[in-house]
């Protein structure tokens, strides 16, 4: 089955729980950021799963933020428009993930660990707020020649999105859909994911920088993303950063900041824009947890549809306020049309 749109991500099942500030502060976390750990290292964060496990009120969510895109590009789009690629274990947690995608009607080509169980993230909740401890387990052994197996998939797409959390795992499979998609003239639209991206992974990131036709961020990716490549504007002034990045790329690019209740900044070759974000009464706002992964398939399903980008954002908005009304990254189980 051939699909307009193809996703490359990192598939975990999120551990959700509220925590206090001081939970946070016993394991020196930061509210509103992401980090990974590794069960390999003895790092104590580790911990954490087994904690929330414990707590009767956490919730498993099928989870990983471009694995949310896709779950929400196919909310609005239907069934059979969506593929998502990403590797998991072979273990009840994919299987949870697989008939999540299937309910949504995403179709999910997992690349399958037998050794090494899927991987998982703790989303700590404290308010709206909202820390990620990610242990990518399988997540982290995807390869690119599991991209060549499916090969037509690729070719039949008119689109892609990939989540910038998979620069962590295979930089190579990115490139390969990036190459692919510059040859057929195909968008390629890349999410920085998390602040700790343009610093940890920025040589990787640099080197699928300039196949991104459209960047994805929220404002503290952006700023992590002006301090790590040292860019000559204040790291807080959200449109000189998207000029900056516009202006250095060797292909016509769109840059979107989304900043919460902020308006949206995009700007590209042919200037700034900004986009007021609808107010939506805090009584209704549930869980913020996924918000930006909403946005993002929101966007993916105005650009699948051939909307404009004045739509296509607009349906990102749309789409987050619907998540954020709902138990983590997640949508209504009745359907509801997108309408200006």
């Amino acid at each position: 089955m051939t699909a307009p749109l193809v996703v490359l991500g990192n598939p975990l099942l999120d551990f959700q729980a509220d925590v206090t500030a001081e939970y946070l502060a016993k394991y020196s976390l930061k509210e509103n950021d992401a980090i990974l750990v590794d069960a390999k290292s003895g790092d104590a964060k580790m911990a954490i799963f087994d904690e929330l496990l414990q707590m009767p009120e956490t919730k498993l969510v099928a989870g990983g933020a471009a694995q949310n895109t896709a779950r929400g590009a196919a909310y609005v789009l239907g069934a059979g428009q969506v593929v998502y690629f990403g590797s998991v274990g072979k273990d009840k947690f994919s299987e949870s993930l697989l008939n999540e995608n299937e309910k949504a009607g995403v179709k999910s080509m997992y690349q399958v660990q037998n050794d090494i169980g899927t991987g998982k993230c703790a989303a700590l909740i404290t308010g709206h707020n909202r820390s990620l401890v990610t242990d990518l387990g399988a997540a982290n052994f995807f390869t690119p020649d599991h991209l060549d197996k499916h090969w037509d998939l690729v070719e039949a797409a008119k689109l892609f999105y990939i989540g910038g959390f998979h620069l962590t795992v295979s930089p190579d499979a990115i490139v390969k859909l990036g190459q692919h998609a510059k040859e057929n003239s195909k968008p390629f639209v890349l999410n920085f994911s998390a602040p700790f991206i343009p610093h940890v992974f920025k040589d990787a990131l640099a080197r699928v920088l300039p196949y991104a036709t459209v960047i994805i961020a929220n404002e503290s990716e952006a700023e992590a993303f002006c301090d790590a490549f040292q860019l000559d504007c204040a790291n807080t002034d959200l449109e000189a950063i998207a000029q900056r990045i516009v202006k250095d790329s060797p292909v016509e690019k769109t840059v979107i900041f989304t900043h919460g209740v902020e308006p949206t900044v995009v700007v590209s070759s042919k200037g700034t824009s900004t986009y007021p974000v609808k107010p939506l009464d805090s009584s209704k706002i549930v869980d913020t947890n996924g918000a930006g992964d909403a946005f993002a398939g929101g966007f993916m399903a105005g650009l699948t549809k051939g909307e404009d980008l004045e739509t296509s954002i607009d349906m990102g908005q749309w789409l987050a306020a619907l998540s954020i009304q709902e138990v983590g990254p997640s949508y209504p189980s009745e359907k509801i049309s997108y309408s200006k």
